[in-house]
Formats: C-alpha cells, structure tokens, sequence
C-alpha cells in the first residue's frame, strides 16, 4: 500500500514539476511551486522523516511561497519570453550535471542494507543510550532538541534572520513611498 501513496506522490510531484516549467502566468507558477513543496513534504512523511517534512512544509511551502508572491507584487503578472537565447546550453548543463549526480549515486550502498556504514557508526548509541541520557522515549526528537540543539537552533535562527531581512526590505521600500508622500503633502520634511 505504502508504495502505491509513493508513486501517486511521484507522479502528482512530476506533473506539477511540468506544470511550472511550462507556465507562463508567474502567479500560477509560485503557488505550483508552493504546491511541488507540499507535495514533497508529504513524500517524507512517507518516508518516516518527519523533521525532514515539517522543514520543507514551513520553509519550501510556506517562506519560500510568501516571499515568492512578496516578489511578484513587485513586477509584472506574466512572463517575457527572450527568444533569442540559446537552448541547448542550459539543456546540456542540466544533463551533465543529472548524469555526474547519478554517476555519484552508483558509490553509495543499497537502500536499506544493514550493513551499510551508517548504521555502524552513531546509530547503535542512539538506539541504545537515548533514553537513558535524555529521557526523552522518541529518539527522533531526542537527536534534534538534544544531541542537535544547537545545530536546529542555528537553522531556526538563519531561517527567521532571512525572513525578518526580506520582509524589511520589501517592507522598507514602502515606508519610504509612504514618507515621500507625506513630505510632498505636507511641504516639510520628517517629523
């Protein structure tokens, strides 16, 4: 059954992959994008990881869409297309870069093999030690708010620095309209 929810995943996750290339409405193409993201977010809550999705639903399916809109209030609806721009460049770039990307992945071992270096090295003391050091009974949790407490708060704080960033500026260029305006009414300058 999983497999099945995998591959409707897949396939609603290509076709919406096609659906942003091939638009050229920019407002349709963010909320795909935003859509794409959410999609993905369920994938890895089928996958079992579950920090991994709620990353990529609060950052890819709701930052990135915001700030995606915040930026297109800021230019026009639809998209230009230049002509004259070569096509095959980027083809070839992509194509080589998926082929040295595959050609990586031929190194590394098989999906789930027990035997594999990953479960040989901190996982056998997670498993084993996280309750007694932590006490916390779900060791997925334990890893992030402990062992990984200050990585996932570092993350968390460069999330929220960029937001609050973008937000200024979008926002700044606002409050200087609303500034210009008010001098130009009034005759004078800020209060």
């Amino acid at each position: 059954m999983i497999e099945i929810v995998d591959v409707v995943l897949l396939v609603f996750l290509a076709v919406t992959g096609i659906a942003v290339i091939r638009t050229r409405n920019l407002f349709a193409a963010a909320m795909l994008a935003g859509i794409y993201s959410l999609v993905s977010a369920g994938l890895f809550v089928v996958m079992d990881a579950v920090d991994v999705a709620f990353t990529e639903a609060a950052v890819g399916a709701g930052v990135s869409t915001l700030l995606m809109l915040a930026a297109l209030s800021l230019t026009s609806r639809e998209e230009h297309p230049h002509h004259n721009r070569p096509k095959l460049v980027p083809f070839l770039v992509v194509l080589g870069t998926g082929a040295a990307l595959i050609y990586a992945t031929l190194d590394m071992p098989r999906y789930g093999d027990p035997a594999a270096p990953i479960h040989h090295h901190v996982a056998p003391r997670y498993i084993e030690d996280t309750e007694a050091e932590i006490g916390v009974p779900n060791m997925v949790t334990a890893v992030l708010a402990s062992y990984r407490g200050y990585d996932t708060f570092g993350e968390t704080t460069v999330i929220f620095t960029a937001c609050v960033g973008v937000l200024l500026l979008l926002g700044g260029s606002e409050a200087a309209r609303r500034w210009t305006r008010r001098d130009r009414d009034s005759g004078g300058g800020a209060p």
